[in-house]
């Protein structure tokens, strides 16, 4: 009985449940959009920072350098030079050194020369082939095999830059697919490693084609530069080495160091700013919801006086009167955190389309359910207990005589 009165109420009254139900959604969704978001974000951040203590590059900005060397988000601060780079490898602060040499990508995956410590750091293991041996073999990231359709054996040519809109192709230097890796869960998925001397030989064939136009038009200052590459990824012996080597480095070399810890902190700091802010909007999207309920349910009280006081004359009890108005709020705020659950999971779904187009940065949409999203159900729950609590009292108290005798 309690259950079709409750249903019937809804229905009835069909204009404000709506617009209870859509503020409420609306608040949920950004929210539970939000919360998703950046807990994957955060997890994702540190889930690459694995076992990197340490990014040396191009003097320019630290997080420029950490985005583009640990994250591959960003263009690089520049070149460095491989002898130099190379004294940091006898340094007994040191355990491990991985050189990232890049500037090419295909069809927007980058192609990074590298050796076999940078798959140490993920624990990455082969799902088919093996390590590249030689130049112009590549290992494949588990997104760029199957967005690519590579196999083992499979070859394509890279394209001068980062973007994919590139079309300075490197039509005659082929790469050859040796290895493909299972998947990681890391920025390791979407990129394609070759050893540093792929990317030397490539380039190479560009200076000396630069320099002989520059020749042929009378420019007669020399462009060589010598081998370079683009970063360094240390880890340390001791957490001691992070006191001493960043300070030797940045005034001491031509290089500078930038800790990926410190940076991306920084980072997630700033956008936790702006995340607050929407996360404010949302939320008095729901205290208006939550307003939205209290009128509504009020009202219909004023309205219904005579039938709830029939309901009791008729035996019904004063606790049922006043579970009939909280349990149709507790149900109006259900109805809304499920639509809400679901603009959020709309929107995770097109911002995940969004990022692994823009910047082969994917989320996980097939499990967005956290102690964060119950946190927001108990909340949402609470806030629609609150809004029934004066007009389910009100109810409670109703004298069954004096309503029917001013009837």
């Amino acid at each position: 009985m309690l259950a079709k009165l409750i249903l019937r109420n809804l229905l009835h009254h069909w204009g404000s449940t709506l617009l209870s139900m859509i503020l409420l959604s609306t608040g949920v969704g950004i929210i539970s959009l939000l919360l998703a978001v950046n807990k994957q974000v955060e997890d994702k951040f540190n889930r690459d920072l694995k076992n990197i203590d340490l990014v040396v590059g191009a003097k320019g900005s630290p997080l420029q350098l950490v985005l583009s060397a640990v994250y591959h988000l960003d263009a690089p601060t520049g070149n460095i030079s491989k002898e130099e780079a190379e004294k940091l490898l006898t340094n007994p602060m040191i355990e491990q050194v991985t050189p990232l040499a890049y500037g090419d990508n295909y069809d927007g995956f980058r192609i990074v020369g590298t050796d076999s410590t940078y798959l140490l750091k993920y624990n990455s293991s082969f799902s088919r082939g093996s390590m590249f041996s030689n130049p112009m073999e590549v290992v494949a990231g588990s997104n760029v095999a199957k967005k690519k359709e590579l196999k083992i054996g499979s070859s394509f040519t890279g394209t001068h830059g980062l973007s994919k809109d590139s079309d300075d192709d490197h039509e005659h230097f082929k790469y050859v697919v040796k290895g493909i890796l299972n998947p990681t869960g890391s920025v390791l998925d979407n990129l394609i490693l070759t050893p540093v001397e792929s990317v030397e030989r490539v380039h190479s064939e560009r200076h000396e084609h630069a320099e002989h136009e520059q020749h042929e038009e009378g420019h007669d200052e020399d462009k060589t530069t010598g081998k370079q590459i683009t970063a360094l990824l240390l880890t340390f012996r001791s957490p001691q080495a992070m006191f001493s080597l960043p300070r030797f480095i940045n005034e001491s070399t031509n290089m500078q160091s930038a800790s990926p810890t410190l940076e991306i902190n920084r980072l997630l700091g700033l956008l936790g700013i702006g995340m607050d802010s929407v996360k404010a909007v949302a939320a008095t999207l729901l205290l208006v919801a939550g307003l939205s309920i209290f009128i509504a349910l009020y009202s219909r009280l004023s309205e219904k006086k005579y039938e709830l006081a029939l309901i009791r004359s008729l035996g019904c009890s004063r606790m049922k009167l006043f579970t009939l108005v909280v349990s149709e709020a507790i149900l109006l705020c259900l109805a809304g955190f499920a639509g809400g659950m679901l603009l959020g999971i709309t929107g995770m779904y097109w911002l995940n389309e969004k990022a692994a187009d823009e910047y082969s940065f994917t989320l996980i949409t097939n499990n967005l359910w956290n102690k964060d999203q119950f946190l927001l159900l108990t909340g949402t729950i609470l806030i629609g207990i609150t809004a029934a609590l004066i007009p389910s009292v009100k109810a409670y108290r109703l004298n069954i005589s004096k309503t029917l005798a001013n009837a």
